[in-house]
């Protein structure tokens, strides 16, 4: 017996097509929209955001603190007021030829693959740990050890490159960043556990303050350059466990000097692996601008060492 099926009359075909050009047209007016808004209602947002986490309206005219500062560049750059440098070193792909110019390819986690269709990405070619991360994000990472779910990654990786990760906190470096997938080496400790990550604060080329974190991010004490523990938190230090100083401290603030000199501030953030130290990034605007200083000295203190001139 056929299976019988219905036939849909033109009349009803016309309506389907014409709700589906509807939606379209929606889509896209949300889409321009969202545009053209961008800019306005992104520097909104981030006016509220610093107004209910301090207590007061920003100082645009003359930011003093480094919390101010940084909600001044946050502001400013998404107004568009941005030099292009700091979009191309955000770009987790870009800045590779950046840090091989300035310090040398030796202290770059060695990249396996990268592309921008996740159906070609060469899981047979690759090492049994790797891991897989966007060039235009931030926090988004895949740690592979061994068989994995091919499918699974492939579903995840395509909405990472669906997404414009400007949107989150408006962090305008991140706009307009074209999105590929970066796939580097996964570096371990000794003991097969993922390794420290040292981000480097620093000022008009010197580094200040050193954050430490564990994979986990359970581990968050800061450190001034001759490792003494740092007194304060500010939404990201805070826990004050003590970790022992790197035996090659000496090279690691010698190299984050050297790629921070160029700005006023920036993040430089860097592993230390069997005796070798790896780039990680450059953090432009740390958390999103969400850092509270306690006691707020230091917030004083940091935004003292920012020449906002090297800004523009």
């Amino acid at each position: 017996m056929k299976d019988f099926v219905q036939p849909i009359g033109i009349a009803a075909l016309r309506v389907r097509l014409r709700d589906s050009r509807l939606q379209n047209l929606v889509v896209q007016y949300r889409d321009v929209k969202r545009r053209v808004m961008r800019r306005a209602e992104g520097e909104a947002f981030l006016l509220r955001r610093y107004s209910r986490l301090h207590g007061k309206p920003l100082n645009l005219v003359n930011p003093q603190t480094f919390t101010e500062k940084m909600f001044w560049r946050m502001v400013t750059w998404n107004r568009g007021d941005m030099p292009p440098r700091f979009r191309q070193l955000t770009d987790k792909y870009v800045v590779r030829a950046h840090v091989a110019g300035r310090v040398g390819e030796e202290y770059l986690i060695k990249l396996l693959w990268h592309g921008d269709d996740p159906r070609e990405i060469p899981f047979d070619r690759l090492p049994a740990d790797y891991v897989i991360k966007p060039n235009h994000s931030s926090g988004q990472v895949i740690i592979v050890r061994g068989e994995v779910d091919r499918e699974a990654i492939i579903r995840q990786v395509s909405g990472w490159l669906a997404s414009d990760y400007y949107w989150k906190e408006r962090e305008y470096q991140y706009y307009g960043i074209k999105p590929l997938i970066v796939i580097e080496e996964y570096l371990t400790n000794e003991d097969g556990s993922p390794p420290l990550d040292y981000k480097f604060s620093c000022f008009n080329g010197t580094p200040e303050q050193i954050l430490v974190r564990n994979h986990t991010h359970d581990i968050n004490p800061s450190f001034d350059t001759m490792w003494n523990l740092l007194d304060f938190s500010d939404g990201i230090s805070g826990a004050r466990s003590w970790m022992p100083k790197p035996v090659n401290l000496e090279e690691m603030l010698t190299l984050a000097a050297r790629l921070s000199a160029e700005f006023g501030f920036v993040r430089v953030d860097l592993y230390n692996v069997k005796g070798r130290v790896y780039f990680g990034e450059f953090t432009f605007t740390p958390a999103g601008g969400l850092l509270k200083y306690e006691p707020d000295f230091w917030d004083l203190n940091f935004g003292e060492k920012w020449d906002l001139a090297l800004d523009r």
